[in-house]
């Protein structure tokens, strides 16, 4: 038996990958270039508005996907301190402390800095500039026309929502997508609209901006560098995509040029465009990754929101739950004890079905429909589950809150990462735009 054969394999692979690793420099490919080809569509961007304290509907709905898809995808999560002035324009908000605690709650809720890119808007300005260019080519009809606006403004009639920054934060909203590229977008059925609508926005930037004087020979000269082979396979698939509409050819195109280290992220983008009929991709459109709504409850049985003021907070304290959940209203019908009930009637039973384990959901479905129990004693249970739940989150939150300088550390940390994504976009759009001299 050779014993030098595996070593002999290692050496090899070693000088392949410093093969790629020298083609790529060669080709001023940075290390954040890299990743940004490799991971563009496997990532994942969202964001949450520091308007107050996260509650338990947040940690359902929101914060237990994030930590889940931080393991599975190249994760960005931001602060979205500036949409908070979409609809808090006029309100005193300290923004310092909901920005702190809204990272703080993040962490103790199972993010991980290391893991995910967590960040603050406003500290990627990058972000106002792609929304200002981008509204030179949005037209005024496709704000109108988002579904929220209008439902918004019925909801908050108190406010005076007759500005720009309210009809316009769906492309400010885009523009947080398109600058990282991320190709999925985790949202809850009611928010598809607003990922159709940054499509729309790419789609257009794309055909407006992506028609370079010279792309077809550029286009023709990057087959040239793939390789004869690859090069074949290329026009193959995309003939067979022009001339018939074959998916399955764009997605495998698609696959082939993620696998060329001969080509640059330039010429890759625009091979992607000249595949599909376009001019050169410099905006990803995203697809929505839809999220399983939240079915927690609020303290009245409607949806858990601040503006309804049914929350528990993930800060709450131990008496307060108690306090709360008592005070939930029950079902009409029980004024005594002695009077049967109905569960589905019944907030609390809403509760019961995310917290209680089935032996005591039986228990609270004979008790109230035969009068065995009553209402406080049905409560119980959920208290109990609900301090539980929130005992190690404030735990962590303890934790982080005695390190201030760890967190403005990963805010900083966090945003500059972000930026370096933001810059190398913000690079493609300028040079699109022709804002090079």
């Amino acid at each position: 038996m050779n014993y030098l054969n595996p070593f002999k394999s290692l050496i090899i692979w070693f000088l392949m990958v410093w093969n790629v690793i020298a083609k790529l420099w060669d080709n001023k490919f940075n290390s954040s270039i890299l990743i940004k080809n490799i991971m563009k569509d496997h990532r994942v961007l969202s964001g949450m508005r520091p308007t107050g304290q996260l509650h338990l509907g947040h940690y359902h709905g929101v914060l237990k996907n994030w930590a889940r898809l931080q393991n599975e995808y190249d994760s960005y999560y931001f602060v979205a301190d500036w949409h908070a002035f979409t609809t808090h324009y006029s309100d005193r908000i300290d923004l310092e402390k909901n920005v702190s605690d809204m990272i703080v709650d993040w962490l103790a809720t199972g993010l991980n800095p290391n893991t995910a890119t967590l960040f603050v808007q406003s500290k990627v300005p990058e972000h106002a500039e792609l929304h200002l260019l981008l509204s030179m080519t949005t037209p005024l009809s496709w704000l109108e026309r988002v579904p929220s606006f209008k439902d918004q403004q019925e909801k908050l009639k108190s406010k005076d929502l007759s500005t720009y920054g309210f009809l316009g934060y769906p492309l400010l909203q885009s523009a947080d997508i398109l600058m990282y590229k991320a190709g999925l977008v985790p949202v809850g059925e009611d928010q598809v609209a607003h990922v159709e609508f940054t499509r729309e926005v790419a789609r257009r930037f794309n055909f407006v901006y992506g028609r370079e004087a010279d792309f077809e020979e550029k286009a023709e000269s990057a087959i040239t560098k793939m390789g004869k082979k690859q090069a074949k396979l290329y026009r193959e698939l995309r003939k067979s995509y022009q001339e018939t509409g074959d998916d399955e050819s764009l997605v495998k195109a698609k696959a082939l040029l993620g696998e060329q280290q001969n080509i640059t992220l330039g010429d890759r983008e625009r091979l992607l465009g000249f595949i599909e009929g376009l001019g050169k991709i410099i905006l990803v459109e995203p697809e929505a990754l839809l999220t399983e709504a939240s079915k927690m409850p609020g303290l009245d049985g409607q949806k858990m929101s601040k503006s309804y003021n049914n929350t528990i907070s993930l800060r709450e304290s131990p008496e307060l739950v108690k306090q709360k959940v008592n005070r939930m209203p029950t079902d009409p019908a029980r004024i005594k004890l002695t009077d049967p009930g109905d569960p589905n009637k019944c907030p609390v039973w809403q509760m019961h079905q995310i917290y209680s384990s089935e032996q005591t959901q039986n228990w609270v479905k004979d008790g109230c429909t035969n009068a065995k129990i009553g209402c406080i004693e049905c409560k119980k249970p959920i208290v109990d589950s609900i301090v539980s739940e929130l005992e190690p989150i404030q735990e962590e939150v303890a934790k982080y809150e005695s390190n201030p300088n760890l967190i403005q550390e990963i805010i900083f940390e966090g945003s500059e990462r972000a930026r370096v994504v933001a810059k190398s976009t913000m690079e493609e759009v300028r040079d699109a735009m022709g804002i090079t001299y």
